[in-house]
């Protein structure tokens, strides 16, 4: 008998395999990879990445799962297959370290596990993951849009777009009410040694994004309002410049400058 998706849970399933072609594609799949899949729900992707690389590492947080997907994998070899919350699992001690991140990942995890992943998980230079449509579109959001905020410039400091896909709701089941893509980036190098640092000046300026900079930055203790505004004033920003105004880049100058 086939699981039915638990709503709280965010689960979608893919149920159309055209799909597959599209996300191995912008996966740049090979048979090297080591391949970490979140959510992997019934097992359609879980199957047809096994197929493509060498390794799997699928981590499925509902465990009334396990007999579909033990009966979809049938036995294959490079699956490891675990169960538990992905957002509290030590996914840095998988071995053999994940190189890619693909995954159909629930809607309710999706942000976090993206932007947990990108210092997280240094082994993993290219994701491919199947979001809510407005979630794609935040990862690479321009500076004064709506669509940005903390996980925009956290995820163009780490990477660069290397594709983008929109994906109709029929492709899933239950059909969700909300629009999905997929989106596809490359790591672009290592990440700044004072990254973490720069994370939590980013979580600060959002988390109060009506604000103007100097006092959300005072807020989370990070600095006082007088020491913010002179960072500010030092990468030649006004002390009235709120968060959605600077550019992924200004964060990480302002991030060292309020060191």
């Amino acid at each position: 008998m086939s699981a039915r998706a638990k709503k709280g849970l965010g689960q979608h399933f893919l149920a159309d395999e055209n799909i597959l072609r599209v996300i191995g594609r912008l996966a740049e799949l090979d048979d090297t990879d080591v391949v970490l899949e979140i959510g992997p729900g019934r097992g359609v992707l879980t199957s047809y990445l096994a197929e493509r690389v060498s390794h799997v590492h699928a981590i499925e947080l509902d465990r009334s799962l396990e007999p579909n997907l033990r009966e979809a994998l049938g036995g294959r070899k490079n699956v490891e297959l675990e169960f538990g919350d992905a957002l509290a699992f030590d996914l840095a001690a998988l071995e053999p370290a994940p190189t890619k991140l693909v995954a159909n990942l629930p809607y309710n995890v999706a942000t976090p596990l993206v932007a947990e992943s990108l210092d997280g998980l240094p082994t993993v230079d290219l994701w491919c993951v199947m979001v809510q449509r407005e979630v794609a579109d935040r990862f690479f959001a321009e500076p004064e849009t709506k669509a940005y905020g903390a996980v925009s410039v956290l995820v163009q400091l780490a990477a660069e777009r290397t594709g983008f896909h929109p994906v109709s709701r029929n492709v899933f089941r239950p059909r969700p009410n909300v629009d999905s893509a997929l989106v596809a980036f490359r790591r672009r190098g290592a990440l700044p040694a004072e990254y973490r640092h720069i994370k939590a000046v980013v979580g600060a300026a959002f988390a109060h994004r009506r604000k103007q900079l100097p006092n959300s930055i005072e807020l989370a203790g990070l600095a006082s309002r007088k020491e913010a505004a002179v960072a500010l004033a030092h990468i030649g920003r006004d002390p009235s410049t709120r968060a959605e105004a600077l550019s992924p880049e200004e964060f990480a100058a302002l991030a060292e400058a309020v060191r």
